[in-house]
């Protein structure tokens, strides 16, 4: 499907290579059976993205999704944050890429949203749902948390969503999003990285700065009615478990 490839190019670092494709992208979104009104949206996007100075462009990219988890690419943030299950979350996403034939060919953890929709890109229409649709939830949260901040990266969001064919519920997300303590702020970033009584058995202790930090609160909790963790389809969870 080639609109996954646009929004996957989309909601990935702008480059100069991105803008210059500027014509191919709405070109991507004319050709798609999303409602008109989407369509219309997503090719606003494209322009206003597009315009902009390329560095301010990604001053904002990083200040979005890089500067707390609430906005994470990355899906198993938002299921597992730093559970030990992360890992093998992200073993079993891998062995289902390569099972389908989907080399990978990024530095990006295979978990990264825009690699994901490259990965579905080649799939069935009926894949493509299924699987958008085992994610719908997360991609809510993500569109409600853009929301508040009035940010136009939303309209990718909701696009997944659209395509997705699921019905979710917004209300209820939208309700939980309102009521979260915002985690990029200048403030709620010290707190985060707060030094750390070092410890002989602390299990941080050799590892990157980040895998000692403590869950975050604004990370998704497959507990709760507001998410949903990612399943493996039984013909695909057969297929892993033989490799």
């Amino acid at each position: 499907m080639l609109l996954l490839k646009v929004i996957s190019h989309l909601l990935d670092y702008p480059t100069q290579a991105l803008f210059d494709a500027k014509a191919e992208l709405i070109s991507g979104v004319e050709q798609s059976g999303i409602s008109a009104e989407t369509r219309a949206e997503l090719t606003g996007f494209i322009s206003e993205l597009t315009q902009r100075d390329l560095f301010d462009a990604q001053e904002s990219y990083d200040l979005l999704f890089d500067r707390g988890r609430a906005l994470s690419l990355l899906l198993f943030e938002h299921v597992h944050g730093e559970s030990r299950d992360r890992g093998q979350a992200m073993v079993d996403l891998m062995n289902v890429y390569k099972t389908h034939g989907f080399e990978v060919d990024s530095s990006q953890l295979p978990d990264y949203i825009p690699l994901y929709l490259e990965f579905l890109s080649q799939q069935s229409c009926e894949f493509i749902q299924e699987w958008l649709g085992d994610i719908s939830h997360i991609l809510t949260m993500l569109s409600e948390r853009l929301k508040e901040r009035d940010c136009y990266y939303k309209v990718l969001l909701d696009t997944l969503i659209e395509v997705s064919g699921v019905e979710v519920e917004r209300e209820e997300i939208a309700q939980a999003v309102s009521k979260e303590v915002r985690d990029d702020t200048v403030e709620a970033i010290d707190k985060e990285w707060e030094d750390r009584e070092i410890r002989f058995d602390d299990p941080a202790v050799g590892q990157c700065p980040s895998a000692g930090i403590q869950h975050s609160q604004n990370a998704l909790d497959p507990n709760t009615v507001h998410q949903v963790p990612i399943k493996w389809h039984e013909a695909d969870a057969a297929q892993v478990s033989g490799l």
